[in-house]
């Protein structure tokens, strides 16, 4: 399967390449870098292009192309069907409700390939923004757990169950790679 967009009514969410991936993450500000999972890099060095569940997607305005931020799965489907989803918005385009259509497109995409019953947000304690965004998606608050890499985090799920079918998503086979 090679995924390169999930478009959303705004954006269109382009899968990155490892390369671009590896380079983004190079790119941000070390305050920012530090808070990226080590494991989640070292998938994405072993990672094959077109890999869904593990690299980057680029979050751009479909009406002008600009880049307002990123989003990705941070693993694959986990044995009880579950994935963990990240997003995160350039500062200069929060609040406009861009997180909340990456979201919602990452989840409908997941819950769409079938090997999806469950998706699963973490966010800090404290960031009130996030906390709207996943709820907006439908996610529910399950808890506190300590995350290995970012301590305490409250964790939001989402039920296939709960789906409703109200978000809709389409994949798109890369032109210089055949669909599998």
């Amino acid at each position: 399967m090679h995924i390169i967009a999930i478009p959303t009514p705004r954006l269109d969410l382009k899968l990155q390449t490892p390369a671009e991936t590896l380079a983004w993450v190079d790119s941000l500000p070390p305050d920012v870098r530090v808070e990226v999972s080590p494991e989640w890099i070292a998938r994405v060095q072993l990672s094959e292009p077109g890999n869904p569940w593990t690299l980057s997607y680029n979050a751009h305005l479909r009406d002008s192309g600009v880049l307002v931020g990123s989003c990705a799965f941070k693993g694959p489907p986990s044995s009880d069907a579950t994935v963990e989803i990240a997003y995160g918005i350039d500062e200069a385009y929060r609040g406009r409700g861009y997180a909340t259509e990456a979201a919602n497109a990452l989840t409908a995409f997941a819950f769409g390939t079938g090997e999806v019953q469950r998706v699963r947000a973490h966010t800090k304690v404290d960031n009130l923004a996030s906390v709207r965004v996943i709820e907006r998606c439908g996610f529910r608050y399950v808890g506190e757990v300590m995350d290995p890499e970012d301590g305490l985090v409250s964790r939001y799920e989402r039920l296939i169950e709960t789906e409703g079918n109200q978000f809709t998503y389409t994949t798109s086979p890369s032109p210089s790679m055949p669909s599998s």
